[in-house]
């Protein structure tokens, strides 16, 4: 029921001037008093609304978490060529494309590693951003590779972005990856890229 509704409802002529008409003496309500009363509506469900505001808060967060620590896993099943917990990561349509532009499917993906096409030996992480939208996340990050593709040397840095979908269990499975090279070697004797880090709660990238 509108405010405008219960102000209407708790002031009308049936209850206060015993008239028999039943038309509505909202205008004859001192605007003083009209003004508590909305005020008061006001503030009562303030709370509610605050606590709604929270609630949606943590929930974004504790599902930013979840990816956080679902691009953890994949990062150790690639380097560990851990092919079942990579099996479980990936949804049944996936689809990966390469830095050379290549499409993979699951099945293609869970090959080269099963027959180690790709071997990855080194793999670090900085800047990574996560957007929630909806029941998709999708997450960009800065990767420095160490490897080898094809029998050939794999050594640079690459932009990769990588898609979520929550799954009606509660969990979430990559359904999409596409990997960008960077051009340009990394100068001798730098240090490798940090570790993922869950974003710190207090900055939270923006969940439209």
């Amino acid at each position: 029921m509108s405010i405008h509704a219960i102000v209407i409802k708790r002031f009308d002529v049936a209850s206060i001037s015993g008239l028999t008409s039943g038309t509505p003496m909202l205008r004859q309500l001192p605007m003083r008093v009209f003004l508590v009363v909305m005020a008061a509506l006001l503030v009562a469900a303030l709370p509610h609304a605050s606590a709604q505001d929270r609630g949606h808060r943590e929930h974004k967060r504790a599902e930013r978490a979840q990816i956080v620590a679902l691009e953890h896993q994949w990062q150790k099943a690639s380097l560990a060529d851990d092919i079942p917990a990579m099996d479980k990561l990936l949804s049944d349509d996936y689809l990966g494309i390469t830095s050379n532009g290549d499409v993979l499917t699951k099945a293609q993906q869970l090959d080269r590693m099963r027959t180690r096409a790709i071997s990855i030996t080194s793999l670090d992480f900085s800047d990574l951003n996560i957007k929630l939208r909806g029941q998709v996340a999708i997450v960009t990050s800065l990767a420095h590779v160490l490897g080898l593709s094809d029998n050939h040397p794999l050594d640079g840095s690459y932009r990769y972005t990588r898609i979520y979908q929550h799954l009606p269990s509660g969990g979430w499975q990559i359904t999409n990856f596409e990997i960008t090279r960077i051009r340009g070697a990394r100068p001798p004797g730098a240090a490798s890229l940090p570790p993922i880090s869950t974003p710190p709660s207090s900055s939270e990238p923006p969940t439209s």
